[in-house]
């Protein structure tokens, strides 16, 4: 007769609800001797390029083999919480951004709604830093509320011209400088600037995304890396050299009129099989070092954890019915 609380206790249990897992995923530092380690929060949320599956790779990279507490937010279907990169204006857990060190930003014509979006502009307004991939030079695209405060941060503003990309990272959307889908980049180290924290230990860089098109930068941007355009989807593909070089890395600040600082990364190349390059990989990590203070290794161990094999980049080729939690696990 004494097993019978037991068994009450385990019936009881089993009937109390099931909490809900966050609609985000956080890595934990593998190396728990710094006791503050600095947050980085990762955005996903573009409809081609397959942040949601790139950036979840880095965050764990950057977690379990350098000891940041890395954070993805991704675009999502409201109604199940599955992970949707055609939805504009679901991510959940943008308030993250109020403690966060570093953004690392990929998204592509999100309009989120203004609770959620004024996170992302205060963490601006504070002077933190900010690394844009890919899309992030169009990341925001105000058509259902024009009327927002946040509207300005289009890339099509002419009351703040390009928008956030132009304006803050350097540069807004352009055009395809390669033939999208046929032509893909190799990213070559700018020679005046091979010494710098952010280039340590990286070489040339292969991606089979295209180079983009870059017109407004300004002289006091520093350009790390610049794109040849190759003719063909191979790492060994000749060079295209009817089409010029194209700014493909470059680091800007921008001065708010608070006084305050941000300062940006940006890498037009990014996508999710781009970031299969052992040395884009490693340029990114030396950013997450460089931007928040830390010294940059001498050879950042990229490796990642895990198996790590990306969808190519399309629309509408996203792996549907995934929850953010299903990236917990390598």
């Amino acid at each position: 007769m004494k097993p019978a609380p037991v068994i009450f206790l385990v019936a009881w249990v089993l009937t109390l609800p099931v909490l809900a897992a966050d609609p985000w995923i956080t890595f934990e530092p593998r190396d728990r001797r710094d006791s503050a380690p600095r947050h980085i929060v990762l955005l996903a949320g573009d409809e081609e390029y397959r942040s949601e599956e790139g950036l979840p790779m880095l965050a764990r990279l950057l977690a379990e083999r350098h000891g940041f507490r890395s954070t993805v937010l991704f675009s999502q279907n409201p109604d199940d919480g599955t992970i949707d990169p055609n939805n504009q204006t679901n991510v959940p857990g943008m308030h993250l951004l109020d403690r966060a060190d570093l953004v690392i930003l990929q998204f592509r014509f999100r309009e989120l709604p203004d609770a959620d979006m004024r996170h992302f502009v205060e963490y601006l307004h504070a002077g933190k830093p900010i690394v844009a991939l890919r899309t992030a030079t169009h990341a925001f695209q105000y058509s259902r509320n024009p009327g927002s405060p946040y509207a300005h941060f289009d890339w099509r503003s002419r009351t703040w011209p390009g928008g956030f990309g132009q304006q803050v990272l350097g540069e807004t959307w352009v055009a395809h400088h390669g033939e999208h889908g046929r032509e893909s980049t190799r990213g070559l180290v700018d020679g005046r600037h091979a010494d710098h924290p952010v280039l340590r230990g990286v070489r040339t860089v292969w991606g089979p995304t295209d180079v983009y098109a870059v017109r407004h930068l300004r002289p006091t941007d520093t350009v790390l890396m610049h794109g040849l355009v190759l003719r063909g989807m191979r790492p060994d593909a000749p060079p295209h050299y009817d089409k010029p070089l194209m700014p493909l890395v470059w680091i800007r600040d921008y001065t708010w009129p608070n006084g305050a600082v941000t300062r940006a990364l940006t890498s037009t190349i990014g996508a999710a099989v781009d970031l299969q390059d052992e040395n884009l990989r490693r340029l990114l990590v030396n950013a997450c070092y460089w931007l928040t203070g830390k010294p940059v290794p001498e050879h950042a161990d990229v490796t990642p954890v895990g198996e790590y094999r990306p969808s190519m980049f399309g629309f509408d080729r996203f792996i549907r019915g995934r929850k953010p939690a299903d990236y917990l696990n390598p």
